[in-house]
């Protein structure tokens, strides 16, 4: 009998930045806090991207290597800024994102040392935004082309403004065999395909079109799904004092991974991934201390 890993490695890939947020900055961009999240949760967890050569990113790499993420990962640009988003809050915590192009993380490359990476991991997660530029697009797909045929390939849709397009969101389903997406996103990208019927009905075409082995489509206060086609699962949010939603996602979808990997009942698997989500939206910006609770109880 083949022993089961205890540590799994795992990476996101794409944008890393600071969330420009009323009181001000915190590390953000989705890739990055689904490693930091997955770390949490025991996995070995990196982060590959890119950050200019300037104070913003010199405080990235400081913070990341205090969350016990290596930096070894994350390029340094000579020619382009470390990428920042303006953040507003609504009344109930929801952001609204300008995203400042031309960054440090369009410019992702594929170095031989990530390569090697790639080789080695069992989940990975990728979003659309940082395929806004043809560089980072094309590296993100050679590292995800570069993976075990067993490892989970994520994609978080995580769609911003209008940096997506039908040919962006095609490849990347094609190369994934795990879908994230939340309520503004599904008629969206249910459209874009011509997708039509019941949410089961759409979720079934997703999963049979693109191969995909499970999709969690998540619904903000009124909950969420884990969808594989033999088995499904539908948890209502937790009730707590929201002060932003920043990072919830992402946290929902390393717990979703890790999860995957421990090879843990669905239903336990979702549960989890809820309860860590719903504590992220009780704390400012996307990495928060996560609780020895939490953490234990998911172990």
């Amino acid at each position: 009998m083949t022993e089961r890993k205890s540590i799994f490695k795992v990476a996101g890939i794409g944008e890393i930045l600071w969330d420009m947020l009323p009181d001000g900055k915190k590390l953000g961009g989705a890739p990055a806090n689904f490693a930091y999240h997955a770390g949490a949760l025991g996995a070995e967890s990196y982060a590959i991207s890119a950050v200019g050569e300037d104070s913003l990113g010199n405080e990235i790499l400081d913070q990341l290597a205090r969350n016990n993420l290596t930096v070894e990962y994350i390029e340094k640009s000579m020619t382009h800024p470390t990428g920042t988003v303006d953040v507003q809050l609504d009344e109930n915590g929801k952001p609204d994102f300008t995203i400042h192009q031309d960054v440090a993380w369009d410019y992702i490359s594929f170095p031989a040392h990530v390569a090697d990476l790639a080789g080695k991991l069992d989940a990975i997660c990728f979003g659309s935004l940082a395929q806004r530029s043809d560089i980072s697009r094309k590296s993100i797909h050679q590292v995800l082309e570069a993976t075990p045929s067993n490892c989970l390939r994520i994609f978080d849709i995580n769609l911003r403004q209008m940096y997506y397009n039908d040919m962006i969101i095609e490849k990347s389903l094609q190369q994934a065999n795990c879908f994230k997406l939340n309520e503004d996103e599904f008629p969206i990208v249910a459209e874009m395909f011509g997708l039509q019927g019941s949410e089961e009905e759409i979720l079934e075409k997703f999963l049979m079109n693109f191969d995909l082995q499970i999709i969690a489509l998540t619904k903000g206060a009124e909950g969420s799904i884990l969808y594989t086609g033999k088995d499904s699962s539908f948890v209502k949010s937790a009730k707590v004092e929201v002060i932003d939603t920043i990072g919830a996602g992402d946290s929902f979808t390393a717990a979703m991974a890790v999860g995957l990997l421990r090879d843990l009942p669905l239903k336990t698997i979702h549960e989890q991934a809820t309860n860590l989500s719903a504590f992220v939206c009780t704390q400012n910006g996307a990495m928060p201390v996560i609780p020895k609770a939490i953490i234990e109880n998911f172990i």
